[in-house]
């Protein structure tokens, strides 16, 4: 496994405890993203380096995560059913900068907006929803730190899964291993990966 990792402890006594950051970690331009599949579409992606085969659909809306803690609670530490294989992705964060300076919130903000027609319009076209949720701790409970994800769709969905790759790696096993840990409330020996603030909001 490629990734940079830290104590659990040692990450939380350095990243803010409040407000909305893009927190994630970047290795030589590349940031990383994490996603949840099903084995099939895992093995396919993992074996060819790019999305597709018969279990992957194009046309559903694909989200992105750069915090690891946010996907281990939406896929539960890998238990929940089709969420069973993590991903750790690398591409451009050049990239990634592109396609969230593309998005549109996945829900009308006045301030932002102005008018829900306003907010409509530019939802009908962007290929890119940005949601900022409750980033959680390793139990699954909400913080008040927000954490960003990337919902993509059409062209921008096909680019990232098949041309922008440079990488994609199984941390499904690491995903397990620190789970126990968790589940044993050893939280002072719990290792994830090292995350930094790569853009402030």
């Amino acid at each position: 496994m490629d990734l940079e990792t830290e104590l659990y402890t040692e990450q939380t006594a350095r990243l803010p405890k409040s407000g909305q950051q893009i927190i994630g970690q970047i290795q030589n331009g590349q940031i990383i993203v994490y996603q949840a599949f099903n084995p099939k579409i895992a093995d396919f992606v993992c074996k060819n380096q790019r999305f597709g085969g018969s279990h992957y659909n194009f046309e559903r809306m694909s989200w992105i995560k750069p915090n690891f803690l946010w996907m281990m609670y939406r896929a539960g530490w890998a238990m929940k059913e089709n969420q069973q294989h993590i991903l750790a992705i690398y591409f451009p964060f050049i990239k990634f900068v592109e396609i969230y300076n593309s998005s549109v919130h996945s829900t009308f903000i006045s301030s932002i907006y102005k008018t829900e027609e306003n907010w409509r319009e530019k939802m009908k076209n962007s290929e890119v929803r940005l949601q900022w949720d409750p980033d959680h701790d390793p139990f699954g409970n909400k913080i008040e730190r927000r954490a960003v994800q990337l919902g993509l769709k059409g062209e921008t969905l096909r680019k990232f899964a098949t041309e922008w790759l440079s990488k994609v790696e199984d941390i499904t096993e690491f995903v397990k291993n620190e789970y126990e840990k968790v589940k044993n409330n050893q939280l002072e020996e719990l290792v994830v990966p090292k995350e930094d603030i790569l853009y402030p909001f």
